[in-house]
Order: C-alpha cells, then sequence, then structure tokens
C-alpha cells in the first residue's frame, strides 16, 4: 500500500470509530496481523521441515534398494542425518549403529541380567 491509501484508511477510520475508540481499534489490528503473520511463519517451517522428511524418506529407499551398497554423497549424507535424528530422540544407551560388527560388539559387551546381578551381590557381598 502507498502512503495515499493508508492516509485514506487512517482518516476513515477516525470519522468511523472516532478518536476515542481508534487507538483500542489500531491495537487490535495489529495484534490480529501480528498473530497472521506467526501463524504464516509456523505453516511454512512445518512443510518445510515435512519436505525435508519425505526426500530424506524417499533417499533412504533409495539406498534401501541400492542394499545399501554403492551409495551416492547424498544417499549417505540422508542415511547419517536421519541416524543422528533417531540418536537424538533415543536414550543415549539407545544409539542407532549402522555398523552390524559395532552392533555385534555392543550386544556382546552389554552385561545380562544375570551378570548384573552377580556383579551387584558381590559389591555387597551378600
Amino acid at each position: 500500500m502507498g502512503f495515499w491509501e493508508i492516509l485514506v484508511i487512517a482518516v476513515v477510520a477516525l470519522l468511523v470509530l472516532g478518536p476515542e475508540r481508534l487507538p483500542g481499534a489500531i491495537r487490535s489490528t495489529m495484534k490480529t496481523v501480528r498473530s497472521v503473520k506467526q501463524f504464516g511463519q509456523q505453516m511454512q517451517a512445518e512443510l518445510s521441515d515435512n519436505l525435508r522428511i519425505h526426500e530424506l524418506h524417499q533417499k533412504l529407499k533409495d539406498a534401501e534398494a541400492k542394499d545399501m551398497l554403492n551409495l551416492t554423497a547424498d544417499e549417505q549424507a540422508a542415511i547419517k542425518e536421519l541416524t543422528e535424528a533417531a540418536n537424538s530422540v533415543r536414550p543415549a544407551n539407545g544409539q542407532v549403529n549402522l555398523d552390524p560388527l559395532q552392533q555385534k560388539l555392543s550386544k556382546d559387551l552389554t552385561p545380562t541380567v544375570s551378570e548384573t546381578a552377580v556383579k551387584d551381590e558381590n559389591k555387597t557381598g551378600s
């Protein structure tokens, strides 16, 4: 809007609302404009996130179709990003590892419930 359009709207608003109610109407209008802008920004961020998730999911499907062999740099980056995202929402001891050998080693090194009970029993001396 140009200067003259805003001036005409201000004069009409002053005539219609009067000087007593005009400041309240301006505050209410500004509050509404701010909330609409904030809603638009939130929707844009959510749509952007959903688009990125869809893109990563598609790259993961492509990588799985190749049996995780001979992956492009984009597919490797997508898998890395998905792994980091999965690790960020899991507890520290439930991290995702893509390396099967590393998974096997972590399972072999994790004590079983009976081993933990024996160690606790040795500590307490019971």
